[in-house]
């Protein structure tokens, strides 16, 4: 009895303890209870309203459309109708409900024994490997939030899911649900996904489809059907089982229902279009703040255009070879660009993104550079050996055609002239002229540059001829014009500065005039388009790059040919190939615009009409011998010279009358006298008769 008593007394004080711990806790967790419940209050009465929910975007969508409004693709996330909850079909919606909150009816936004799941298998891994979420906890997330995952993120997940079943009913959360997370492969709701997957709307979607949209929730990425079809298959098909055990369907219906079956939608081919918005979207940046609100972008790219230059160069680069082509307007819009023969198995752009030497098509700036320090298309130069420096050019075949005039010199690309030019002008003012025209690669300075062995790209020089086409205005290219929002508001609108003037209209005028003489009677005849054109060919040493640059009807187009890895490439002169993809794409191109003649009509500064004895000689270089296109040789080596662009082998004096009368500067004086020149195998003839001195040996023979 005693003992009793004792006992007794010992444990007063525990149990006096226990007490007063349990009543402290009720009283903190009443407080804490009181506490989650104004906080909840607080927070549902922030809420937006479910109207202002539906409309609020997920992320910026943007839909791309060529010139006439045809849409070239859409970007960013894809948003499709928006789905009352009686219009889905109850398979959606009892999929999504089986596989990710199984409980969603009956709990109150939050799910204590998915949580408890939760933190009991990442107290058993060490990491979060499993989510307790529900989907109300998902929708606020996805609304309100980000995935990060830190407990203090998973409060305020928690606080929210709380305020929205207070204040959203459980059909308008399932209802912002589906047609608010994201899917993958851009798409934002299960429409928008039904339509990416399945090519439908999701009002159609049958038992397959939706446990293949229903198991995306969970890693949109991972089991997107683009992305990998047979994972998507796979946890389509845990996703049937889930619903057969939740009993949403029969095991009868599991066991008929096959995801392997259905069928996805085509994936939209990577075309050539794609190395256009590859490099004007970027520019999107620069023009607009506008990054939340969908967008519509109104760009240059002339899509039937487009499809021409594609076939052009697919048709006509050199097997092995790649190709480019950039089409240039008078403003500076881009309407048609290809960087490759494939845009699937390689996107580098090589319009503008390639270097390569430009050959002789470098020469219209030597001889533009040559025209503004005073010389004349009529001015008469001589084609003969010269040595500057160390540097010793020569024509092809090692010809030379004595006094000829500029025009002429140009039209037939003579190397021995554009170097006695250079000379006389100095390399500085022909480098000075390139930066004017937009050139932006590095320009060295030593003699040899005027055969064009400094690198550029394809649309820097198609700028340059584009700005010689528009009477030397600038012209920058531009692949936007237009930047609206979905309701029509005008973000951006591009304008035309024709302000900056690169050289005085005479200059222009000149190296039009040369231009024109060298596709009608010169190395550029293969580009002839039965309109006036004005271009130049470019080839650089071995056939390891082929250039055709011009221009007609206010439309300027530059092709470019070449490998990759710079070898040579047979064929590639730029009078041949590249010359003929010019011909084929600038025939449609411009087949429904006006016919233009150009403005050659020189009207000198009077300065120009006295004679200037002022020379201006580039300091000459201690170097090595190098071929027409400024690549060095060795001297005696027997190197076998490649012809410049499809030019006469045997280089004899050219006859001016002949080419004034091509040009229609008079009459036709008949054939003349044949030179003395050697001669060597046929070349493919001009479109008119030319002089017999311009004849092959046997073609020659045939008319005696």
């Amino acid at each position: 009895m005693a003992r009793a008593k004792k006992r007794s007394k010992k444990q007063g004080p525990i149990s006096k303890w226990f007490w007063r711990l349990t009543k402290a806790g009720l009283v903190v967790g009443l407080l804490a209870a009181i506490a989650l419940v104004v906080a909840v209050l607080v927070v549902r009465s922030s809420l937006p309203g479910f109207e202002d929910l539906k409309s609020s975007p997920n992320g910026q969508m943007i839909r791309v459309l060529d010139v006439n409004g045809k849409e070239l693709f859409s970007m960013g996330p894809s948003y499709g109708e928006w789905l009352k909850y009686a219009d889905i079909p109850e398979v959606m919606k009892s999929a999504m409900v089986a596989v990710e909150d199984r409980r969603y009816e009956n709990h109150p936004g939050v799910d204590p024994i998915g949580i408890a799941r939760s933190v009991q298998v990442r107290m058993q891994r060490g990491h979060w490997a499993q989510g307790g979420s529900t989907i109300t906890q998902q929708l606020a997330r996805n609304v309100f939030l980000n995935n990060n995952r830190t407990f203090g993120r998973k409060g305020r997940e928690i606080l929210l899911a709380l305020a929205m079943e207070r204040k959203f009913s459980k059909e308008q959360i399932l209802e912002l649900y589906l047609n608010k997370v994201y899917y993958g492969g851009g798409a934002y709701g299960i429409d928008a996904a039904s339509r990416r997957f399945f090519a439908h709307s999701a009002r159609e979607l049958n038992l397959a489809e939706a446990a293949i949209i229903a198991g995306l929730v969970k890693a949109p990425s991972r089991y997107s059907p683009t992305a990998d079809a047979k994972a998507a298959i796979s946890r389509a098909t845990v996703v049937l089982e889930v619903m057969q055990d939740a009993g949403a369907i029969s095991p009868s219906e599991a066991a008929q229902t096959n995801p392997a079956s259905v069928k996805l939608a085509p994936e939209p081919r990577q075309n050539s279009v794609r190395y256009f918005t590859d490099w004007a979207l970027p520019q999107l940046d620069l023009l607009i703040d506008e990054s939340v609100e969908p967008i519509e972008v109104w760009t240059t790219l002339d899509l039937d255009m487009q499809r021409v230059a594609t076939a052009a160069i697919q048709s006509g680069v050199p097997a092995g070879a790649q190709g480019a082509l950039v089409a240039i307007d008078r403003d500076g819009a881009v309407r048609a660009m290809v960087g490759g023969t494939d845009y699937v198995t390689s996107n580098y752009n090589r319009a503008t993104q390639a270097v390569r030497q430009p050959g002789s098509a470098w020469k219209v700036f030597v001889y533009m550079a040559a025209l503004e320090a005073g010389y004349t298309p009529n001015d008469t130069v001589t084609d003969e050996p010269i040595t500057i420096g160390n540097w010793t050019p020569r024509n092809s075949g090692d010809r030379y055609a004595g006094d000829i005039d500029v025009r002429t010199a140009f039209a037939f690309s003579k190397n021995t002239v554009a170097a006695a030019i250079g000379n006389d002008i100095g390399t500085s003012s022909i480098a000075n002229m390139a930066r004017r025209f937009g050139i932006t690669t590095p320009i060295n300075t030593n003699p040899s540059m005027v055969l064009g062995t400094s690198d550029v790209r394809l649309l820097d020089m198609t700028r340059a001829f584009a700005s010689i086409s528009g009477k030397g205005i600038a012209i920058t290219p531009f692949g936007i014009t237009k930047v609206q929002t979905m309701k029509g508001d005008i973000l951006y609108q591009s304008k035309f500065d024709g302000s900056r003037v690169l050289v005085d209209p005479w200059v222009a005028a000149g190296i039009t005039d040369l231009m024109q003489t060298a596709v009608a009677t010169g190395t550029g005849r293969a580009a002839q388009i039965g309109r006036p054109v004005a271009g130049k060919t470019g080839t650089t040493s071995s056939n390891k790059d082929g250039w055709f640059l011009g221009f007609s009807s206010g439309l300027t187009t530059g092709v470019w040919m070449g490998r990759d890895d710079a070898k040579p490439v047979g064929g590639l002169q730029g009078g041949r190939a590249p010359a003929s993809v010019f011909a084929q794409f600038m025939k449609m191109a411009v087949a429904n615009r006006k016919v233009e003649k150009f403005d050659t009509e020189l009207v000198l500064p009077e300065w120009q009409l006295e004679p200037d004895e002022d020379e201006l000689f580039g300091a000459p270089e201690d170097g090595i011998y190098v071929d027409e296109n400024g690549m060095p040789i060795e001297t005696g080596s027997g190197f076998e010279y490649d012809l410049e662009d499809g030019e006469a082998a045997d280089s004899p004096r050219l006859d001016q009358d002949w080419i004034d009368s091509v040009l229609g500067r008079g009459e036709d004086p008949g054939p003349r006298k044949p030179d003395p020149a050697p001669v060597r195998k046929p070349k493919p003839q001009p479109p008119q008769n030319p002089p017999e001195s311009l004849l092959p040996e046997a073609a020659r023979q045939e008319q005696q």
